[in-house]
């Protein structure tokens, strides 16, 4: 008896042996999963930016006709850059070309008793030849408000521009319209000689002034308000 409960034993041991080494096999021969590394994305460098200070003046010349007549609130116009623009380093970000949207912000038509027409405009985005844009913050103003490099003389002084509004009003000779500046809002008066013949209609209190009539090609300039900060200019390849 005791023999048999020996080879009971046995052959159970034996059964559990096998068991545990089947399954040692079977985790042996099961595959083992590994997660495949990640591929690491290349690092692009920053683009470095330069500042436009606020002040600074950019030339510009109108593509398209603007006349007080027919203008209303809101309407947008081109103007294109007709000298560089410098960052504060000296480094170009606005070359020759590039074109300013402008819009109208409000409109005086002219009016009996010679009060000639009148138009105020801002500039709001600047497109560079690559196809860039850039949303500024820019007023008109004259020619001779100061100059696009980047030293010293590169931005016309706060107390030049301070209670200056600039607009476009009717007048000179031929009737278009020249650049007037309205003081602490005051009646505008003319930055440009309006004298001899082109001043006639002054003195006309009984006919219609001049509609201020702004021609493709004439040229001004645009204060910025607010600095701007932008890349270098690059042109792309063709």
């Amino acid at each position: 008896m005791k023999r048999l409960l020996n080879y009971t034993s046995i052959a159970i041991l034996s059964a559990i042996v096998f068991a545990v080494g089947a399954t040692d096999v079977a985790a042996q021969k099961k595959p083992v999963l590994r997660k495949k590394p990640v591929a690491k994305r290349p690092v692009v460098p920053a683009v470095p930016v330069y500042t436009v200070d606020t002040g600074t003046i950019i030339r510009a010349r109108m593509n398209s006709a603007l006349s007080s007549k027919d203008a209303a609130v809101g309407n947008t116009f081109r103007s294109t850059v007709t000298e560089p623009v410098y960052s504060s380093t000296g480094v170009v970000v606005i070359p020759t070309g590039s074109t300013l949207t402008g819009r109208v912000t409000s409109v005086k038509k002219a009016a009996k008793g010679g009060n000639p027409g009148q138009i105020d405009v801002s500039f709001v985005s600047v497109r560079l030849p690559n196809g860039n844009v850039r949303s500024i913050n820019g007023s008109l103003t004259d020619l001779e408000s100061g100059k696009t490099k980047s030293d010293n003389e590169g931005t016309a002084s706060g107390s030049k521009m301070k209670n200056r509004k600039i607009i476009f009003i009717g007048g000179g000779a031929a009737g278009g319209a020249v650049l007037g500046a309205m003081v602490g809002g005051g009646k505008a008066t003319a930055i440009g000689a309006i004298i001899g013949a082109g001043a006639g209609f002054l003195g006309e209190k009984v006919l219609k002034g001049p509609e201020a009539e702004v021609k493709s090609g004439t040229e001004f300039s645009v204060y910025l308000n607010q600095a701007i900060r932008m890349p270098r200019f690059i042109e792309t390849n063709p």
